[in-house]
């Protein structure tokens, strides 16, 4: 994957607020995904550009591609994603350069496209594919370094974590775009010093910040994707954050895993920013020269000169009260995917290793993703300290973990001189009080 005219950062959109350097969306970003207009249509594919949508079904209408581009139009304007993420980088790069070109300053086709831009304000978002397997990776190890901690001082690190990305299987159905609105879980938990577990709700409720992985082709059962050609299999990014019931979890995980305490809701930021259009973010992935050198099939000179992404990540905690009265809140934490132990195409390259076949639309949660600085936990339970040192947001709040009525808010965005900052968009959730037992 190379750089091309679409990453540009002279290029200007006709879109006037694409323009603006602080936001999101500028036609050098061009990120996917299926929404409703305010008048409740069928749900479609749509590209985000400045603070309006490019109605990709309303624009098939124009007939206003050929070949590849407008065969991957077709596809992006269907109810869900998966066809077009099953067409491959071809198809999503001659559409993407399509759309670059009719929204750039002075397109003959501003006409056609004009008619087809909604705002995003009156649009409402749903998952943009059909899930049919969600994974959840552990892939930060300052992440994995702080929990351990917590349980085990002398030896945090499991033996495992430095030589492979370590996953489970997670839910899917349970996935929802942001503004999601979740009941807090109940289940088991073992008091300190009980002798039988007690039922009810969680009561050290969580979020992770995590990067989602959303699948484009993918691999026949039984044949592995090779790490070189990781890039090729993966159509894009999102935000998502997996909600953790923590004392749920420290009860239920040995010896399979998490199991209700992640499954009651996972949200994920509407957009898929492509692999294509994070290319010019691209940085050198590494780890420390006294760690163990990844097996073979882990390790790459692609993958050492280019395989992490500087994405600036943050995570905000708006209370009821701050939300009604219209303020942002409180940032917990700032840091950078590109801290990741593990890259994305290490990730691909582990999960197909043993034969798995993925596919269109799967996706694969980055693990949370913590980085080495003050200020840069991306979960609670890390930075309280499992729940003795409560985090101080506005006229003396404290919170250990998260309460009824709190809003968690994450935004991403990737910068970097010489080139147009985009973003995101944001993932947001809010926990509602446990259902009446």
């Amino acid at each position: 994957m190379n750089l091309n005219e679409t990453h540009d950062p002279a290029r200007r959109s006709w879109v006037a607020d694409a323009n603006d350097p602080a936001g999101d969306f500028p036609i050098q970003n061009l990120p996917f995904a299926v929404f409703r207009d305010a008048h409740g249509a069928v749900a479609r594919g749509g590209v985000a550009i400045g603070s309006s949508i490019v109605d990709l079904a309303t624009l098939r209408a124009c007939s206003p591609f050929e070949g590849l581009a407008a065969e991957a139009l077709d596809a992006a304007a269907e109810s869900t994603l998966n066809r077009l993420m099953g067409m491959g980088q071809p198809a999503w790069s001659a559409l993407r350069l399509a759309l670059s070109r009719a929204l750039a300053e002075g397109s003959p086709l501003r006409e056609a496209v004009e008619t087809a831009l909604v705002p995003q304000s009156g649009a409402t978002f749903q998952v943009p594919a059909h899930i049919g397997d969600y994974t959840d990776m552990y892939t930060s190890v300052h992440h994995a370094t702080n929990i351990g901690r917590l349980f085990r001082p002398d030896n945090p690190l499991m033996p495992n974590f430095k030589w492979l990305p370590v996953g489970y299987h997670g839910r899917a159905s349970s996935i929802d775009v942001s503004g999601q609105r979740f009941r807090r879980p109940v289940g088991q938990t073992m008091p300190p010093g009980a002798d039988k577990p007690s039922f009810g709700p969680c009561k050290r409720l969580d979020y992770e910040f995590e990067i989602g992985i959303w699948m484009g082709t993918g691999n026949t059962l039984g044949e592995p994707v090779a790490i070189d050609a990781a890039d090729e299999h993966v159509f894009g990014l999102c935000l998502l954050n997996d909600w953790s019931a923590r004392d749920i979890q420290a009860w239920e995980y040995q010896p399979l895993g998490p199991f209700l305490s992640k499954s009651f809701a996972t949200t994920i930021s509407p957009w898929i920013v492509t692999l294509e259009a994070l290319e010019p973010y691209r940085v050198p992935w590494t780890r420390p020269d006294e760690d163990p050198a990844p097996l073979p099939y882990l390790e790459s000179e692609d993958n050492r000169s280019r395989g992490g992404i500087d994405l600036t990540i943050e995570a905000w905690l708006q209370t009821s009260e701050e939300r009604e009265a219209g303020a942002e809140g409180h940032r917990l934490s700032h840091s950078t995917f590109a801290h990741s132990y593990w890259s994305v195409a290490q990730m691909i390259a582990h999960h197909t290793v043993g034969g798995c076949n993925l596919q269109p639309g799967d996706l694969i949660g980055s693990g949370t993703q913590s980085g080495p600085g003050e200020g840069e936990a991306a979960a609670m339970i890390e930075l309280t300290q499992g729940g003795k040192n409560p985090v101080t947001l506005a006229d003396g709040i404290t919170r250990t973990f998260l309460e009824d009525g709190d809003t968690v808010v994450f935004k991403g965005w990737c910068e970097r001189e010489g080139r147009v900052r985009i973003g995101f968009g944001l993932c947001e959730g809010t926990v509602l009080p446990a259902r009446e037992l």
